[in-house]
């Protein structure tokens, strides 16, 4: 009798590559964006590659224009790059399906806002409850919750008031409760400095450096503003399209 053993090659590329999603909070490969106007083509987003660790602490830096904002929408499910592939937390979400990639965001990425999309109508404490309502937490463990998340950001005496009766920096640490909401892994935060004074700003971020250290998050920030490098683990710049990682 004769055996025969056959030996399968693996390229050591795809082994890599499966390493990396396995050990990135954040992977992308080749990511590219391209809008179409009539006849022309705007190229957007050129080949980027960018990779986060969990539990750091990532700036994406560069001038209006650049692409930062495109790009953090692709990381955020909320636009399919024209080529490229995005893997969160290890899953390839380039390839889910749009009810797959709804629930992915809901149960794994927090979102911060330049305008920091509060509901005027609700209490801060609201704002924070609205969230976990929708992650399936209600009642007195909603309620318990958001207390908890807001005295975290300092603002245990304000979960009453609303965003009206708030100034700039309380208003975004309603924002950074409400993007703690659930305990997502992932939290991306859009200019979320934007809006405040250098010392709001500073200490709004530097707030969420830690807590997002306690809980063991990966915090990406979209910003131009230079003041808050201090508080991040790794820097990124864009520019045209181009993406330079430090």
């Amino acid at each position: 009798m004769v055996s025969i053993i056959s030996r399968t090659l693996v390229d050591p590329k795809s082994i890599k590559l499966t390493n990396q999603r396995k050990t990135k909070a954040i992977l992308t490969k080749g990511v590219e964006m391209a809008f179409r106007s009539g006849r022309e083509c705007f190229q957007v987003l050129k080949g980027i590659d960018l990779d986060v660790s969990p539990g750091d602490i990532q700036l994406l830096m560069g001038p209006s224009g650049s692409g930062k904002t495109t790009l953090l929408s692709i990381l955020a499910g909320l636009l399919t790059p024209t080529a490229g592939s995005v893997y969160l937390l290890g899953e390839e979400i380039t390839k889910m399906s749009r009810e797959k990639l709804a629930r992915f965001r809901l149960e794994n990425i927090g979102f911060i806002f330049q305008g920091f999309n509060l509901f005027p109508a609700l209490t801060a404490a609201e704002n924070v409850e609205l969230v976990l309502n929708i992650k399936g937490i209600k009642g007195r463990l909603a309620r318990n919750q958001a207390q908890y998340l807001l005295e975290q950001v300092g603002l245990a005496s304000h979960t009453n008031y609303k965003p009206g009766d708030l100034s700039g920096g309380q208003k975004q640490r309603v924002a950074i409760a409400r993007a703690l909401a659930g305990n997502p892994q992932l939290i991306m935060a859009d200019e979320p400095t934007a809006a405040l004074d250098s010392r709001s700003g500073h200490n709004v971020i530097e707030l969420l450096r830690i807590l997002a250290k306690e809980e063991g998050s990966t915090v990406l920030i979209v910003t131009h503003d230079p003041r808050i490098i201090d508080v991040a683990d790794r820097v990124a710049y864009m520019e045209d399209g181009i993406l330079r990682q430090e």
